[in-house]
């Protein structure tokens, strides 16, 4: 087991979990959460206003949880992303066309792994597609590790915008997630203010796009760095899923790979009770911090086949979390890298990154990680 004591990027005491076993264990338990009884003393993972302090526990905390689970979990359901596969192939296609016709080398992020899952989650939600630059500002805002103010203005920014887009389905209900937001105001709106219904719609919104991101970006790397596995999966289709599977696994929404040593980045929780470990005893109220990247990487999970290698089965990452706090947007993100990567080496064949690896710059001040551009040619 690897735990040992660290500090968060904000200087605070944190617990660093690393290994596979026991951060698959402590990601279900109950006894780790979002929230804690007093945040103004609480450590803090950074000084973003999401993932940075915890929550305010409060009476209804559960019950806010399963709500949420609840009213999202038949957007991201099986039998809905199977009927919504047609659309995302279709903008799979339209991106590609537009990467088709671009000067090389072109910025693969700027074409393709930003606007394809800020176009598939504003049809998800409902949010007017020209409008993604905007919330493109807000959300990197919203991220931003280091200035408080920047974070909590885009933060406010982003639930002020979809709160307003609220008001426009509580006059004009739609076939969107946005409509169902609303109806679910209205049944109950004293449980269920406007303001809660915009902060959790701003929240998928935010979610739905930036981490997916991340995957595309990671995949077209690795892909480009093994061009031999790139060539297997553009003569087998077949092998799409497991591919994509290792994308997720080696690609975090956290800057892992910027990491100090003497620094704790991953995944927070709060500990609401004592826990006992074999190496450690976790007290209430202490920041614990998992991370998921390395613990991807455990020998548990790779076994002697370290790096990347996209035919990998099996493959029991946990990127998307594991337990009630399960990513419930996974189903949908990895619908689009399927389509994508099912399309992308079939059209571009010799596509590749068109500068070093060590040539891209990456977003250290943003937990949700990523580079800030990708530059291919093909």
């Amino acid at each position: 087991m690897s735990i040992r004591r660290t500090v968060t990027p904000t200087g605070d005491p944190a617990w660093l979990v690393s290994d596979y076993r026991t951060v698959k264990k402590l990601l279900p338990d109950p006894r780790l959460v979002r929230t804690h009884p007093d945040p103004t003393v609480a450590p803090r993972y950074s000084e973003s206003v999401v993932f940075g302090p915890p929550a305010p526990e409060t009476p209804t905390s559960g019950a806010d949880h399963k709500r949420m689970r609840k009213l999202l979990g038949p957007w991201f359901g099986a039998r809905q992303l199977e009927e919504f596969r047609p659309r995302v192939e279709e903008l799979v296609t339209a991106v590609l066309d537009d990467l088709a016709v671009r000067d090389r080398p072109t910025d693969f992020h700027e074409v393709v792994s930003f606007p394809l899952p800020a176009l598939v989650i504003c049809e998800l939600l409902g949010v007017p597609p020209a409008d993604r630059e905007r919330f493109r500002g807000w959300s990197e805002d919203t991220a931003d590790m280091v200035d408080p103010g920047r974070s909590i203005a885009g933060y406010a920014a982003l639930a002020e915008y979809i709160g307003e887009l609220l008001v426009q389905r509580l006059e004009h209900p739609t076939d969107d997630l946005l409509s169902s937001l609303a109806a679910a105001h209205q049944e109950d709106p004293e449980g269920f203010p406007l303001a809660a219904a915009a902060q959790l719609g701003g929240g998928v919104l935010f979610a739905g796009h930036e981490t997916t991101v991340t995957a595309i970006d990671t995949g077209i790397l690795q892909f480009s760095l093994h061009p031999e596995q790139q060539q297997a999966l553009r003569i087998d289709p077949s092998l799409v899923p497991a591919a994509v599977e290792e994308i997720l696994r080696s690609s975090m929404p956290l800057p892992g790979n910027t990491a100090r040593d003497d620094e704790a980045f991953g995944l927070p929780r709060w500990a609401n009770a004592e826990i006992e470990l074999p190496d450690a005893t976790i007290a209430a109220g202490d920041l614990v911090v998992l991370q998921l990247l390395e613990a991807n990487d455990d020998p548990v999970v790779v076994g002697a086949q370290r790096g990347f290698l996209s035919t990998r089965q099996p493959n029991p990452h946990v990127a998307f979390g594991h337990g009630p706090y399960f990513c419930i947007g996974a189903p949908l993100a990895r619908l689009e890298l399927q389509v994508l990567f099912s399309q992308l080496y079939r059209r571009f064949p010799h596509l590749e990154v068109a500068v070093p690896p060590e040539a891209l710059r990456a977003r250290p001040n943003q937990f949700t990680g990523g580079i800030e551009a990708l530059p291919v040619t093909w």
